[in-house]
């Protein structure tokens, strides 16, 4: 009886532990893919798969301090850089990793990636710089993301100068 009693305990706990558990092994899969997949859409420049992997409650922040964009606006800057700025958008070195936020305003499961990121101009002048995206994935859109580099170095390396104001 002891046995049977012991048995229905373990069961029961391992149901527990099952069902707190984070986000499955098949769900991270499919969110990285989304991801990797608006990743592929942002360097091939497709419009429309940037508008399919966004939530249509999207938000994105950065890369400065206060900048957001909803998804419309996202993907009308795209297309804008596209069309008078950029000839063409390359993410090397690529590394994702899946971070839990246990608590606080961006609780959740992301997705975080950075890589060496080229950006060819229209004029053939190109920047390399690092780049750090964070995106928040549900029910196979994203519906956040966090963008950040230094603007800086991307307008230094196409030669700009910086000194401050004088007063």
């Amino acid at each position: 009886m002891k046995s049977i009693q012991k048995l229905v305990l373990f069961a029961g706990l391992g149901w527990i532990l099952f069902s707190c558990s984070p986000a499955s092994e098949n769900t991270k899969a499919e969110d990285l893919t989304v991801v990797k997949n608006y990743v592929k859409a942002v360097e091939s420049l497709d419009f429309d798969a940037m508008t399919n992997y966004l939530d249509e409650s999207y938000l994105g922040l950065g890369p400065s301090y206060g900048d957001s964009i909803n998804k419309a606006d996202a993907v009308e800057s795209w297309k804008f850089n596209a069309e008078n700025l950029y000839k063409g958008i390359e993410h090397t070195k690529a590394q994702f990793a899946f971070v839990t936020i246990p608590e606080g305003h961006a609780k959740g499961d992301w997705i975080a990636t950075w890589s060496e990121l080229k950006i060819t101009y229209k004029n053939e002048q190109s920047v390399m710089i690092w780049a750090n995206s964070n995106y928040q994935v549900s029910n196979g859109k994203i519906v956040k993301s966090i963008t950040f580099y230094n603007e800086a170095d991307a307008l230094r390396q196409l030669g700009y100068e910086f000194w401050p104001i004088e007063e």
